[in-house]
This record gives structure tokens, sequence and C-alpha cells, in this order.
């Protein structure tokens, strides 16, 4: 039987990871949390002696350190998740946190971009060729047309592609395996950065295949982090390029958006984005009915303006 608390701990990341399959990042953020929790109580705190207050405690304290409600939720559920893990395989008798409750925070519907600004920010690299052009609009094209994560579009691999490179098979959330499409000028876009890249880092004589099988390589020609693409893209959207900076997942975010106006239906939506949940394909039509709003208070005549 466990008795420290880091130990538990310890066991369910492995847990985690290899029986729920979860993914790398997911991991990393429960091991944060832990770390967090770890240090509050101390690492050689025996899970049985734990309590109610002592959780409520480090809770209070992630808020003095003005922590987001978000990342205090998330850390609530990775505390709730070992402590029922510990009750499970009985390295305690009473759960602690089945009393933690959530906080309540404002809610924010996704960010999204309008085609414009698409247009515009998917053309910053032509116009300001700030690190690798052929590259980076091939990454703006593709994650728009497919409404894939950022952390999918990082591992993606010549093999998952189908030969006329229309589609491709991902591998999401939860290990989860879906198919993505690409549209013409992402597909163009692709082969003009495939063409360079050949120039840049030659194929393998014997096979004729890239030296990495990423897609999307860094300029020393490793593969592409998530983190290098958030980089790439905060670098067009900031203040050298459109001066509204985005994450990478606007895209997938205005990806979405996109297909709800366009009159697709939520299922084969939630499909194409991997959604475990219908509920969190619903948030994008919330951010449809917004639009639908203002519009509304724009254009009819009734809506409060003045002449």
């Amino acid at each position: 039987m466990i008795e420290l608390l880091s130990d538990c701990c310890d066991e369910f990341l492995v847990y985690l990871s290899s029986v729920r399959n979860l993914s790398e990042n997911t991991i990393t953020g429960y091991r944060q949390d832990y770390n967090h929790l770890l240090a509050f109580l101390g690492k050689e705190r025996r899970i049985q002696d734990v309590t109610l207050n002592d959780l409520r405690d480090c809770i209070g304290d992630l808020s003095k350190k003005k922590y987001s409600v978000t990342s205090i939720n998330r850390f609530i559920a990775a505390v709730r998740g070992v402590f029922s893990y510990a009750k499970h395989f009985r390295h305690i008798q009473k759960n602690p946190a089945l009393e933690l409750k959530t906080l309540r925070g404002p809610k924010h519907l996704p960010k999204f971009m309008t085609q414009s600004e698409v247009d515009e920010l998917c053309s910053q690299p032509d116009a300001k060729p700030l690190l690798w052009k052929s590259r980076d609009k091939a990454l703006f094209e593709m994650l728009y047309s497919s409404g894939c994560r950022v952390s999918e579009m990082a591992d993606l691999k010549f093999k998952d592609f189908t030969s006329d490179f229309k589609s491709a098979i991902v591998t999401g959330k939860g290990k989860k395996d879906r198919r993505v499409y690409f549209e013409e000028d992402a597909r163009n876009a692709l082969a003009e950065y495939l063409k360079e890249r050949r120039q840049r880092f030659p194929m393998h004589e014997k096979d004729g295949a890239f030296p990495v099988e990423n897609v999307f390589i860094n300029q020393q020609g490793g593969p592409l982090r998530p983190q290098g693409m958030e980089y790439i893209v905060k670098r067009y959207s900031g203040i050298e390029g459109t001066g509204r900076q985005v994450s990478p997942h606007a895209f997938r975010h205005t990806f979405a958006t996109q297909m709800l106006n366009n009159g697709a239906d939520i299922r084969i939506v939630q499909e194409m984005l991997g959604h475990s949940s219908i509920s969190t394909t619903q948030r994008y039509t919330h951010v449809t009915m917004e639009r639908l709003k203002d519009v509304y208070r724009q254009a009819f005549p009734h809506s409060g303006k003045k002449d």
C-alpha cells in the first residue's frame, strides 16, 4: 500500500499515461498541479493524513498567487482525480477531495477571426517574410482548412496523408484517430513549401524520403514543435504583422464557427474537430448567436440606434 502522497501522484500519472492514454500535454498539466500540491503540503506528507482543509488552503494559496479560475479548476480536477484513484485502490479509507467545489467564473466564448482577418493573416508571410515564408503560409492555410489542434499539426507526418494530400489521419486527445481535410489553397501552399524544403534539406537518395518525417520542420531541419508553431503565429499576428495577436487555436475556432455559419450539421462539426462531447462543439453555436445579435442590433431600425 502506498503511504506518501508523492508516490501516489507518481503512480496516478503513470496510470493516466499508460491506461487512460492521455496526451503528453495533459500529463504535463497534471504534473504541474501535483508539484504545487506537494510544494504546499510537503513531499513527505502521508496521503491518509491529508484533510479537506489542507486542500482548501492549497486552493487559497493558488488564489493568492493570482491563478485564473480556469487554472484553479484544473488543479481541483487533478486533486479529485488522484484522491479518487487512491480511494479506489484502498490507499486511503476516506476521500478528502469529495467535497471540493469548482469555482464559477465568467463564460468565455471561443476567440475566432472573421474571414477577412483569416485572409489577412494567411497573406502575411508573403507580405512580410519574417521567418520561412513558404512554410509559414502552408502552416496557416492547413491549420485553417483542417481545424486541427496545434499538437496534431506538429505530429502530422507524410504517411498520414492520402496520396493526393486532400486528407490525412490525425491522432487527437485520448489517442483517437480522425480524418481531416485540406482544401485547394492549403494543398497549393503545402506543395510550394515542400518544394523549398527539398532544396534546403534534400531527400534521402536511397528511398526518396525526407530526413524528418514530420511535415513541418524548423529552420535547422528538426521537427517543428507546438511551441514553435505558436511563436510563428504570434509573430505574424503581432505588431510586426496584423496587429491583432492570436494563438494557433484561433484557426481551429474560426474553422468551427465558419462551418456552423455555413450550415454544417453540428454532429459533423463535432466529428471533424474530434470533440468527445457535443457540448464542447455547442460553444461555437453561442458564438454564432452572438454575431447574429450584433448584426440585429446594428441593422434593425428599433434597436436603440439614434439618427
